[in-house]
């Protein structure tokens, strides 16, 4: 376990640094191909480390196909999280300059959120284990939300309470086109700029996402390892990953579908585990939920790529909106 721990770690820092780092501070812009193929590394690179899970862990087996269901669910939440904040970018006009920027906090943010609240939600289903039940009615609810919303109102950035707070206790100063400052001091007196209120947005969106990320896991595994390891794994690329998704969002029409049928699977396999035979053979058989996940997201995201080529007005409306 200690050598897993090691690798990780080691993985963690060196691909944060190659994404947060040598791929924003290029000075030509980050193409979609460009994107596409540094999120493909740091896929494999993920997969690569369930390889080692199965190959170092005492229980192995098992135990690679509980990383993998809780990575493909927590990258498929990441992923909604990047169409949110794109969506954040177009209402709230930012420029193309500064989304580098506040993605690349965003990320620092969700990771930080997604490790504290994870590890508390572990903590607590340890000591009250019946919360689990409850955790599988949140899923079960977040999953019917994501399905009826009207995807044109999931956001609205003048609604959002910590973006009319600052607007109405904090000074706002606006520098114009082409600054990437968050605050500044304009007379001796300390202002925010518009970036900070985009970044309150995006930081609640965040706490949103993190709190969906604690039932989530807790759906596939308690062990403390899969689910730190899974969590901080889907969020790693989500820099490029970005870039790829603003360039081609026409093509995901169906992946908020199979997420929420995902969420949906876990939340009702949490509540069914309340009769002791359920929640046993779900123990014994983890390859199922695994299965479940990544069957649904391949059929999402074949019949948005079938609706893409089937309606293309359709695809380029969407992106022109973003």
């Amino acid at each position: 376990m200690n050598a897993l721990w090691i690798i990780f770690w080691t993985t963690f820092l060196v691909v944060s640094a190659l994404d947060l780092f040598v791929i924003t501070h290029r000075h030509s812009p980050v193409g979609v191909n460009s994107a596409l193929r540094w999120t493909g590394l740091w896929v494999a690179i993920a997969l690569g480390y369930a390889a080692v899970i199965w190959w170092l862990h005492p229980n192995g087996r098992e135990t690679a196909m509980l990383f993998v269901s809780g990575y493909l669910t927590e990258y498929s939440l990441s992923v909604d999280n990047l169409f949110v904040f794109i969506l954040i970018f177009g209402m709230m006009r930012v420029g193309e300059h500064a989304q580098p920027k506040l993605i690349k906090l965003g990320i620092y943010l969700s990771i930080a959120l997604r490790v504290v609240f994870i590890l508390f939600g572990v903590a607590l289903l340890h000591r009250f284990h019946w919360l689990i039940y409850l955790f599988g009615g949140v899923l079960v609810w977040t999953a019917w939300k994501m399905l009826v919303a009207d995807e044109d109102n999931q956001v609205d950035p003048e609604k959002n309470l910590l973006n009319r707070a600052a607007r109405r206790l904090l000074p706002l100063h606006d520098p114009g086109p082409g600054s990437r400052r968050l605050a500044m001091r304009v007379d001796g007196r300390l202002c925010i700029t518009p970036l900070f209120l985009v970044f309150l947005v995006i930081g609640s969106t965040d706490v949103l996402f993190a709190l969906d990320s604690i039932p989530a896991i807790m759906g596939i595994t308690q062990d403390p390892f899969v689910v730190l390891t899974s969590n901080i794994f889907a969020v790693l690329g989500l820099n490029s990953l970005f870039f790829a998704l603003r360039g081609v969002i026409g093509l995901f029409k169906f992946l908020k579908h199979g997420v929420s049928i995902i969420l949906l699977f876990i939340g009702a396999k949490m509540i069914a585990g309340a009769y002791s035979p359920v929640e046993e053979w779900f123990k014994h058989h983890a390859f199922v939920s695994l299965l479940v996940i990544g069957l649904v997201l391949t059929v999402s995201i074949i019949l948005s790529v079938w609706h893409a080529r089937a309606f293309p007005a359709a695809v380029a409306a969407s992106r022109k909106t973003t």
